[in-house]
């Protein structure tokens, strides 16, 4: 086990805040949010929409300062963007220049922390990895969407971070595509086993790709519900109609629920 006594991410009482010109006052988006994520777990935060999970997701990854509280990484404070964090956001933007084996280098060249060589070498292994090996010299308008949040995946991956971000990566994608990537995300979790934290608003996908669910309040964001999710793996997708998976699924939409019923209430 490697990280900071297991434990890869650290919050404790994180608080952000926005200052409103409009209304000339501050706006709280999360309030006192604490979890650990251990080494090699993939954790998944859930809630009514606009409870704050990409912006907690933007503040672990140094875009956004937090107010209150603190972040840490391995036991180091998080104070900006740094090369041990990759974010994986829901629409790929690969350059359209740049062929998949170029895109996915681009980081690794950018960073600067090896030649170019190396930074093609290394691409090359996580083009395999996400099953593009045929596809290196193509372009990204000669591509499906799920092939290119796979290069997208890829371009994260090779540059060796501590820990993934993704920021509902399939949200953009079919039904049909969106099953086939969890699947494809579990495999290249599997071989990679890196610390993710992903933000989803689609319950199901939450459990399946999930070691652990955090629930979300609505805003201001807080911890409402924490849930192991005990599948064993590997999960083949027929695990979403067992009654296990549907026991979890129920367990978190109650919680949803009642935070979207308090909240129009409070607005009310």
């Amino acid at each position: 086990m490697t990280g900071f006594d297991g434990i890869k991410l650290s919050a404790r009482g994180v608080c952000i805040h926005y200052w409103q010109e409009r209304s000339h006052r501050s706006f709280c988006a999360v309030d006192g949010v604490s979890m650990d994520v251990r080494d090699g777990e993939f954790v998944a935060i859930v809630g009514p929409s606009g409870c704050g999970k990409t912006t907690f997701l933007n503040a672990i990854d140094g875009l956004i300062p937090i107010s209150a509280g603190s972040l840490s990484l391995s036991g180091r404070p998080i104070k900006g963007p740094g090369h041990d964090r990759a974010m994986v956001f829901q629409h790929p933007s690969l350059l359209p220049w740049r062929t998949v084996l170029a895109n996915v280098a681009y980081g690794l060249e950018i960073q600067g922390r090896v030649d170019r060589h190396e930074a093609r070498e290394r691409a090359h292994a996580f083009v395999r990895m996400v099953g593009l090996e045929r596809f290196e010299d193509h372009f990204p308008l000669e591509l499906s969407g799920g092939m290119q949040q796979r290069v997208n995946l890829a371009r994260a991956l090779a540059t060796d971070p501590e820990l993934m971000l993704l920021d509902e990566p399939f949200a953009a994608l079919d039904a049909q595509t969106r099953e086939y990537m969890q699947l494809e995300l579990l495999r290249i979790w599997g071989e990679a086993r890196k610390t993710a934290v992903f933000i989803t608003h689609d319950i199901k996908e939450a459990i399946y790709l999930a070691n652990r669910v955090i629930v979300f309040t609505a805003r201001p964001g807080r911890v409402k519900l924490t849930l192991d999710i005990d599948l064993p793996r590997p999960r083949e997708l027929r695990v979403k109609r067992t009654p296990h998976f549907l026991e979890y699924e129920d367990a978190i939409w109650s919680a949803i629920e009642e935070e979207s019923t308090l909240a129009k209430v409070v607005t009310i």
